[in-house]
């Protein structure tokens, strides 16, 4: 029988409920009126400062339950179970009409979204195939071609619930089309592990 493999996948972790109602209740609440830094390509959508985890005790109770699976999907890209800290949160409100541009993470390894409120089905995060010089030269694009994981450029995450949690590697391009229902807010964040080793070529990161 034939054998399709996916070679070198991405990983990309979903974790329903991460987050208890109460705490994202808490999390809307206290950062919502903090948001006031607007977002250079659409002025429905604004930014809280950058901040850190003991910044709040809402951030850290939500720290503390992120961590574990941030330290899950660290083994999945690095083979190992390694310490990690969380760098910066930072809390979105996209009104109708916001946008967030195709975008990736810089100075970090591991990046995550938790769903503070309900999405618009038509504007939940969209993961896109990097740019870069992974694909043929030649393409096969129109109306009748069946997407497949191998021939698609973009893929929508699932449609999430508040309090979910979703991860992926820093690296991935990744952006949101114009919010056509309510205020969809969210909090972002990105983590680094506290060192990596190639045989014996250490690294650290980190204060």
């Amino acid at each position: 029988m034939d054998e399709v493999f996916g070679l070198f996948p991405t990983p990309f972790m979903r974790a329903p409920g991460t987050l208890n109602a109460r705490l994202v209740e808490g999390l809307v609440k206290h950062f919502s009126v903090l948001a006031r830094s607007a977002n250079k390509a659409s002025d429905s959508l604004l930014h809280t400062e950058m901040l850190r985890p003991d910044d709040s005790e809402l951030l850290v109770e939500a720290a503390t339950l992120i961590m574990p699976k941030v330290v899950d999907m660290g083994a999945l890209i690095f083979g190992e179970r390694l310490g990690w800290s969380i760098k910066e949160m930072w809390v979105n409100l996209m009104d109708t009409g916001g946008l967030q541009a195709m975008h990736n993470h810089a100075n970090s390894f591991v990046s995550g979204v938790v769903y503070l409120t309900s999405s618009h089905p038509d504007s939940q995060t969209v993961f896109l195939k990097s740019p870069g010089g992974t694909d043929f030269a030649f393409k096969n694009e129109h109306a009748n071609i069946t997407p497949t994981p191998f021939n698609g450029d973009r893929w929508i995450s699932p449609p999430p619930s508040p309090g979910d949690l979703v991860l992926f590697p820093s690296y991935l391009m990744h952006a949101v089309a114009p919010n056509q229902g309510e205020r969809r807010i969210t909090m972002s964040f990105n983590a680094i592990p506290n060192g990596l080793d190639s045989w014996g070529y250490a690294i650290k990161f980190g204060a």
